[in-house]
């Protein structure tokens, strides 16, 4: 059976991960600037902003690869600098760049990965698990960008951590390739598994994480589940226009009854909204008393995304 966080004084266990008043700085560079955050044993906790916002250095910490300037630091209800190598082998990680012997086959570096820790799961399950079955035999300098994605997280499930610690696991993979790399993710969540998951993919984060934490700087600018950082906003619904011929000034735009936001995308013009049924015929006789006809016009739900331009006043990009 597995060790689990300590229980408190009222019976309840304590949490996953804790870090409190966490900073990190680098020749005068402050790399993580106070940072606050409790993962729950069970959920999947995103981290989530641009590179180099904080959240590799952030989880480094975490893992025990780096010491914080200052704070402290909790992983599995233990401090690191006690006995770290019981704690390493309860935890799998998965960092930006994992690279492999080249003249191994995916079997063997499975095989290796599994004799690093005290207990573990069968190999042959691992490798199936997360879709290298018919690669087993590869050689790794065989695989493509997304198998030796796959090939990574297979190393960090195979000691059967309490805590898994993905680091931007899919930047650089298709669509279709990230879809089922998250599902991969959420059926050992579903074991039991608490996982801490950095991206800058707004759209993964909203599908995969129980919470999230927006970070900014090394700082959490804002913490909760997708569904609650989405209601925080004045408009939980988002006008998308295109235009065909003409446009209008962003300013008359925020004049109308029940806008809380502009912006510009991509071309489109992006009005955050109270009330469609109040704005929407507001914006259209806008368009006609400036003789702008639209291209298209879309009316969807707030996302991750729109809280983080509420919340920093920019464009959320990915890097």
């Amino acid at each position: 059976m597995k060790a689990l966080p300590s229980a408190g004084p009222d019976g309840t266990r304590g949490p996953a991960v804790s870090l409190l008043g966490v900073v990190k700085r680098y020749d005068g560079v402050v790399a993580v600037d106070s940072l606050d955050l409790e993962i729950r044993v069970g959920e999947c906790f995103g981290l989530l902003g641009p590179n180099g916002a904080g959240k590799t250095t952030t989880i480094e910490i975490l893992i025990g690869l780096q010491e914080p300037t200052s704070g402290q630091v909790v992983v599995l209800g233990t401090k690191w600098g006690g006995d770290d190598r019981s704690l390493r082998a309860r935890i799998g990680v998965s960092l930006q760049e994992t690279r492999f012997p080249e003249r191994l086959t995916v079997a063997e570096v499975v095989t290796l990965f599994r004799s690093f820790y005290p207990r573990g799961r069968d190999v042959t399950s691992v490798i199936r698990e997360v879709g290298l079955e018919e690669k087993a035999r590869s050689w790794t300098s065989k695989l493509s960008g997304g198998q030796r994605q796959r090939l990574a997280l297979a190393c960090a499930l195979v000691g059967d951590p309490e805590l898994l610690v993905l680091d931007e696991p899919t930047t650089g993979l298709d669509p279709q390739a990230r879809l089922q790399f998250g599902d991969s993710i959420l059926s050992y969540k579903d074991r039991g598994c608490t996982i801490l998951v950095s991206t800058h993919y707004m759209e993964e984060a909203q599908r995969l994480c129980d919470r999230v934490a927006i970070i900014e700087r090394g700082k959490a600018i804002a913490i909760g589940s997708p569904d609650e950082l989405i209601a925080s906003l004045d408009g939980n619904l988002v006008v998308e226009i295109e235009m065909a011929a003409g446009d209008v000034e962003d300013a008359a735009v925020r004049r109308l009854a029940g806008v809380t936001s502009v912006r510009r995308e991509n071309g489109s013009l992006l009005v955050s909204v109270q009330e469609a049924h109040v704005t929407v015929p507001a914006l259209l006789d806008l368009f006609r008393a400036r003789s702008a006809s639209l291209a298209h016009l879309t009316l969807r739900q707030a996302t991750l995304e729109d809280v983080y331009v509420s919340l920093t006043g920019r464009q959320y990009r990915d890097e």
